[in-house]
């Protein structure tokens, strides 16, 4: 009869457990109540936990120790080989007046969960819009990218994985530049190259980078590895699936990567005032050239100058030719008295000679010299 009272009790407290919400205090209270008798049955395990990583074997905790010890040391190698071709990238693009940027500000989120529906491949992560993640930020873990952040929450946002059906990214060949789009399958292990000509240059084992031509991804991350690549002479083009490089299952910390956030009208004026800066101080070295123009002007203007100077002397020939006929009174002696006065007459002229040059007056001299 106990039984029977307490089955029918436990039955209509479950059914208004289920359809009223008068026991939720209760229940929270229990929760309370059996939280402490939980912490009491795993201490044992928690125990026994502590006390075995204490008393670990010190062989394993040597071999770990040389294990990152090397592993440390390849990565200072490649990180140092990774430094020399950043400042070689850097010199070239300063070379070629380029304002892309060479290191991405990057932020740390967590998976936090997963979308339900196996037809789409969606996560949920510990970041949102009050942390400054912005809509289509790309995401990615330590070995590729991931996806991209598709709708943004106060604290949380979802991101959209590269597999999904709706997804497709542009990218390259590292091997050649071969540029294509890798779309989604709804698989998480394969993407599909789409329109890829069948005698394309690419090959099994090729790896696949980000492009940057969308606009959304930085260019030169890691996208996947090309698997499989099926010809078919009676199709234009060639079947191509490739292998994910990040571990879109596995990886739980996750990169926020804030690239260039300036629109293409924004980058295209930027571009558009470069150059026109550019054009304005690459005129500035003509100006030189037209201002030594003038120099060797002024030399020939300054002998035009001269020449009509000279010929200001025209009145040595009106003196000339008066001395022609003193020298004409050869055919008679009477004319020498006339030949005084035509004598006398240079002391007149020579005053206004001498303004110009002294030198005019010497040949009527001259001619009196003859005379005698």
């Amino acid at each position: 009869m106990r039984l029977l009272v307490l089955v029918v009790l436990s039955v209509a407290l479950m059914v208004v457990d289920a359809r009223f919400t008068l026991l939720k205090p209760v229940r929270s209270q229990m929760s309370l109540v059996l939280m402490q008798s939980y912490w009491i049955t795993d201490l044992p395990q928690r125990l026994w936990q502590g006390v075995a990583s204490q008393f670990g074997s010190r062989t394993e905790l040597v071999a770990e120790n040389e294990k990152l010890k090397s592993e440390n040391l390849l990565l200072q190698g490649r990180m140092q080989k990774l430094a020399s071709l950043t400042e070689q990238n850097v010199r070239l693009r300063e070379l070629l007046n380029s304002s892309a940027l060479v290191n991405e500000k990057v932020e740390v989120a967590e998976l936090i969960g997963m979308d339900p529906n196996p037809f789409t491949h969606r996560i949920i992560i510990n970041k949102g819009e009050r942390d400054g993640v912005i809509l289509g930020q790309p995401v990615l873990d330590a070995r590729g990218l991931m996806g991209q952040v598709v709708e943004l929450m106060p604290y949380t946002s979802r991101v959209l994985l590269l597999t999904d059906t709706t997804h497709s990214i542009p990218v390259q060949v590292n091997r050649n530049g071969l540029r294509a789009i890798a779309s989604g399958t709804g698989n998480p292990e394969r993407l599909e190259l789409r329109h890829v000509a069948d005698t394309a240059d690419i090959k099994e084992g090729d790896l696949l980078v980000s492009s940057g031509l969308g606009q959304r991804f930085p260019a030169g991350y890691p996208v996947a590895t090309v698997k499989e690549v099926i010809h078919d002479s009676g199709q234009p083009f060639a079947i191509v699936r490739a292998v994910p490089t990040a571990a879109l299952n596995r990886s739980r910390y996750l990169l926020l990567v804030y690239s260039d956030g300036r629109t293409a009208e924004e980058r295209a004026n930027e571009a558009a005032q470069a150059q026109e800066a550019l054009d304005q101080h690459g005129g500035g070295p003509i100006i030189p050239a037209t201002v030594t123009k003038p120099v060797p002007v002024t030399p020939a203007a300054v002998v035009p100058a001269a020449a009509p100077a000279a010929p200001v002397v025209p009145a040595t020939p009106a003196t000339a030719t008066p001395a022609k006929p003193a020298t004409a009174t050869k055919p008679g002696v009477k004319k020498p008295p006339e030949a005084a006065p035509a004598a006398a007459k240079p002391p007149a002229t020579p005053p206004t000679v001498v303004k110009p040059a002294a030198k005019p007056p010497v040949p009527a001299p001259a001619t009196t010299g003859r005379q005698e």
